[in-house]
């Protein structure tokens, strides 16, 4: 199953209560105060990890509450702080504040991370509160709220290379040629049902990340097919290889089923249609391929490469080029929080309400 959205509901954990102890030992008169600080809550980290690949795993797992931090104890003893709890997400999850709208972070590489929601800091012992006025404080910190928000998670897969093109083009073929990745590969329409991801090595010092997204009909911006679900996966490739099978099963003219994917990236976002693109008319081996190639050419005015992935003609050439194509080519930016600065969260950050105070009416079970 691949799942490249889901919404969860995080809450931090509460920071103990400071404790309110006097030292009551034989011979030590006028011990004095002795309350330790509470434990502080755990927080809800998200990480980015390529040990998962979407967001399947997250599926049933709606509510995420961190632990509580233990209350402080006598004899200066601080409380247990509670374990952070770690979300873990495949690099490319763009993390949303779902109440708000605002994006948080995206974690576009390995080992980032997030503090979605921050645990509440331990409350003061009674021993802080000692001043020349007050030798035998009663008084105690309350712990500090843990946060909770509703949070988003939308996965957009991280590529350098998007393989583009019309159910049975040949995308899944060409990607378990050149990669170790082994998608599903069969003659009828539709055949991937997400996206796959493969490493391609090329030479000794040349290595890059291909995507095969699945295939995109007439109206996929609007919803049609399949594609409408992962059109969103091509915005994150940094060159597009565009596939065109010479003979479709449906009869159909590949010039035209080109223009057609071209005017559907384009209606779903017009900066696809300015992406680097390399063009290839695939299944070389068919007798109509050259000619299909040629026409091709014709119509949209540049080269286009001839391909079997079957016979592994042109699949040098194609590698060569993609390579000189990524060195030319920047890398893509990860895309920028709209969080307010007053609403970000950090590991670091000590609370920004004051402490609550109370006032203890007992002290180890006996009433003051």
């Amino acid at each position: 199953m691949f799942i490249d959205r889901i919404s969860i509901f995080c809450k931090a954990g509460d920071g103990g209560d400071g404790c309110v102890s006097f030292r009551r030992e034989a011979h030590v008169p006028r011990g004095g105060p002795d309350g330790g600080d509470g434990g502080k809550g755990g927080s809800i980290v998200i990480r980015a990890s390529h040990d998962v690949s979407n967001l399947a795993h997250l599926l049933g797992h709606k509510f995420w509450r961190a632990e509580s931090g233990d209350r402080g104890k006598g004899s200066l003893c601080t409380g247990r702080s509670a374990y952070d709890l770690e979300i873990v997400v495949p690099p490319g999850t763009l993390i949303f504040d779902t109440d708000r709208g605002h994006l948080l972070k995206d974690l576009a590489n390995d080992g980032e991370v997030l503090v979605v929601c921050k645990g509440g800091r331990g409350g003061a012992g009674n021993r802080r509160f000692v001043g020349p006025t007050n030798q035998a404080p009663r008084e105690y910190g309350k712990g500090g709220i843990g946060q909770q928000r509703n949070i988003t998670l939308e996965l957009k897969v991280i590529a350098d290379v998007g393989l583009l093109g019309k159910p049975n083009a040949g995308k899944s073929t060409l990607l378990s040629r050149i990669s170790r990745a082994h998608p599903e590969i069969a003659d009828y329409p539709f055949t991937t049902k997400y996206p796959n991801l493969g490493m391609v090595t090329v030479g000794e010092s040349h290595r890059f990340v291909v995507a095969d997204i699945p295939g995109l009909i007439e109206g996929a911006h609007e919803g049609v097919g399949l594609g409408h679900e992962f059109l969103k996966h091509v915005e994150r490739t940094r060159l597009l290889v565009h596939l065109v099978e010479p003979q479709p099963m449906d009869g159909s003219d590949p010039i035209d089923n080109y223009h057609i994917l071209r005017k559907e990236l384009e209606l779903y976002d017009p900066g696809l249609a300015s992406r680097p693109e390399i063009v290839v008319i695939t299944k070389a081996e068919l007798p109509d391929a050259q000619t299909a190639k040629e026409l091709l050419e014709e119509s949209i005015g540049r080269p286009v490469r001839l391909l079997s992935a079957v016979t592994g003609q042109g699949l040098p050439e194609l590698l060569r080029l993609i390579v000189q194509e990524l060195d030319r080519l920047p890398k893509l930016e990860p895309a920028a929080p709209t969080v307010p600065p007053e609403e970000a969260v950090t590991m670091d950050d000590e609370d920004a309400e004051p402490q609550e105070v109370e006032t203890a009416t007992e002290v180890d079970g006996e009433a003051l």
